[in-house]
């Protein structure tokens, strides 16, 4: 893409702002970098993307180029005057002033078909990517750049499994698509980032009446992640420990294996017999 680079520190002191550390804001400004993650969002020319935090426009821009419609959401009143003067250009692109958390997607977008694309503070990433995966008007696809970390650890098999990798797997494939240094954003934070991409399924992995049961149990058992199921479901079910060992066993579950060793399916045998066991007179 022929797309201008923007040198954000020079923007930032034309407009006379700082980059806000409680906001965990650190632009990304490299060019090879941009271009990655907006190939890796696979935009086609019909598509909306919905870019949570666009900052000063670096990725906006990008977006643009290829999709129908961009809508920015940006929290910072501080941006919206130098963001709406970058992306001028683009009449493609809608922003709107407010928290992507208190916005449900579909007041903003009206069809179900969109994607997500978005460079977003590390310390609010579970909170995101919760919100957006249990909308009801939920994305065909979502593309974070979020620290590298959190990223591997989202992709994660069985065996090292947790409560977010399986948060984010029973509503999408997740799979890491870039390394981004930490050098390619200014200011540089003091980890590296990844970009993360999510292909969310057309029905969530688990069914839709069972997904309740499935995250008050994985929940109990990570509340206690040393322990074993045994254990921990026990604990954070208020359920004997003769009642658990019963329910895994007909799930074909060791006892005493660890939460994060169970695989997606070996989550939705339990789910389901929990379920039944609930529903019984």
């Amino acid at each position: 893409m022929n797309i201008p680079s923007l040198n954000i520190s020079a923007v930032l002191k034309r407009y006379g702002l700082r980059a806000d550390k409680s906001l965990g804001q650190n632009f990304l400004q490299d060019a090879r970098s941009l271009e990655l993650i907006a190939q890796a969002a696979g935009i086609q020319p019909e598509d909306t993307v919905l870019e949570v935090g666009p900052g000063l426009g670096s990725l906006t821009r990008y977006l643009a180029a290829s999709a129908r419609e961009v809508v920015a959401v940006e929290l910072d009143e501080r941006l919206l005057r130098p963001l709406e003067e970058i992306i001028a250009p683009h009449r493609n692109v809608r922003v709107t002033h407010g928290n992507i958390l208190d916005i449900a997607p579909g007041d903003l977008l009206d069809q179900p078909d969109y994607l997500v694309v978005a460079n977003i503070p590390y310390y609010i990433t579970s909170a995101i990517i919760r919100h957006l995966l249990e909308s009801k008007n939920k994305p065909r696809r979502i593309v974070l750049t979020i620290q590298k970390e959190v990223a591997e650890r989202i992709c994660a098999k069985p065996g090292d499994l947790s409560l977010l990798a399986l948060s984010v797997q029973v509503y999408g494939s997740p799979r890491v698509a870039a390394s981004i240094p930490a050098g390619a954003f200014f200011p540089a934070p003091n980890v590296d980032s990844a970009v993360l991409v999510v292909d969310i399924y057309p029905t969530p992995y688990i069914e839709e009446p069972l997904l309740d049961i499935f995250f008050k149990l994985t929940k109990a058992g990570f509340a206690q992640k040393r322990k074993t199921l045994r254990n921990s479901l026990s604990a954070g079910l208020y359920k004997s420990t003769t009642e658990i060992v019963e329910l895994l066993h007909r799930a074909n579950i060791d006892p005493m294996r660890r939460a994060e060793t169970l695989s997606l399916d070996e989550w939705r045998a339990v789910c389901a017999l929990y379920g039944n066991k609930k529903a019984e007179p």
